[in-house]
């Protein structure tokens, strides 16, 4: 149930979620309180008077509903802003391979209009015996290279056991699509006061997707993102993964969080990256996490989907073009 509040009565969501804190799980916005398996029946002729509406027909991802939470999330770090009427570009090798080039393809991002740098010290692997990244030595060159040129870092953690070690060095916490469902993981960066972009799993439904946030909001961690980075089809022989563009509107009607589009892992070539990046600022995503390297051939993993800079330049340019004309957002109403 969701109970909003008369303009005025400011004081009786504290009174109500008080009331019912060590019943059920509650939560507040603004003036709404959302209290998990109660009714209308559960309140007080008083806190009747001072309510305007009782939802009872919500998503069961209550926090990261609209009807709970009707305005957008906007996540502020350092250097970014990331939702609202806000677009943010965020580039980078896909596996740190060292700190001089890390660097360099920090320099290239910058240049593009990143302001986030992505790079992964933990891999998961489809091979145990691929590269599996280069761990806390990763991490520290990724911090390094942001720090110089001004950005945000955005990099995985894999399990539970990593979240306070991958912390210390992070701005932005990447949940993989393999981790979509690592409830363990999920509850433990719902407990930092760390943003999370939590990335969709390859076969996971949008109801999936938003249920998964929800294990993070639940732990008290609202600043969550949504990264729609391809789903897997019945035909995955030409790209790897297939982008699932129209998931970007749905998630943005059905939620508040901001949604972020990967064009790399959806594409899985080079060739076909810049035209899924630009689909997916056309559509009206948040912003776009590509990834970039100098050398492809031999990156030390998926540099068959890196984008060279040159090419990175030349995608960044279209996608701000293309944002420039996309007014944004006008989200749909969503009915109780």
């Amino acid at each position: 149930m969701i109970i909003v509040i008369k303009p005025g009565n400011e004081a009786m969501v504290h009174e109500i979620s008080q009331r019912f804190a060590n019943k059920a799980d509650v939560f507040t916005h603004g003036n709404r309180v959302a209290i998990q398996g109660a009714d209308r029946d559960c309140l007080s002729a008083e806190e009747l008077a001072a309510t305007q509406e009782i939802i009872e027909n919500h998503p069961a991802a209550i926090q990261g509903s609209r009807v709970f939470h009707p305005e957008d999330t906007v996540i502020e770090t350092a250097h970014s802003l990331i939702g609202g009427d806000n677009f943010t570009m965020m580039a980078g090798p896909c596996s740190v391979e060292s700190l001089a080039h890390v660097r360099k393809m920090a320099a290239v991002a910058k240049q593009g209009g990143a302001t986030v740098l992505r790079g992964g010290a933990f891999k998961p692997r489809t091979s145990p015996y691929s590269f599996q990244g280069l761990g806390e030595p990763g991490l520290k060159f990724l911090r390094q290279a942001a720090d110089e040129f001004g950005m945000d870092v955005l990099t995985e953690v894999m399990d539970e056991d990593h979240v306070e070690m991958v912390g210390k060095y992070t701005d932005i916490f990447q949940i993989g699509a393999r981790n979509m469902q690592n409830f363990s993981l999920l509850k433990a960066v719902g407990k930092t006061n760390i943003p999370v972009m939590l990335k969709r799993g390859m076969s996971a439904t949008v109801d999936d997707i938003l249920n998964a946030a929800e294990y993070i909001a639940a732990g008290g961690n609202e600043q969550i993102m949504i990264a729609e980075r391809g789903i897997r089809t019945f035909d995955n022989k030409y790209t790897r993964n297939t982008l699932d563009v129209g998931s970007v509107p749905v998630l943005q009607k059905l939620s508040h969080y901001p949604v972020i589009v990967d064009p790399s892992h959806a594409a899985g070539h080079t060739e076909f990256v810049t035209r899924e990046a630009l689909a997916g600022v056309a559509i009206g995503a948040s912003g776009l996490v590509v990834e970039i390297h100098d050398d492809p051939a031999h990156a030390f993993s998926d540099g068959a989907q890196a984008l060279k800079p040159d090419e990175f330049q030349a995608m960044a340019d279209k996608a701000f073009a293309i944002r420039s004309l996309v007014k944004p957002n006008q989200k749909a109403e969503v009915n109780a």
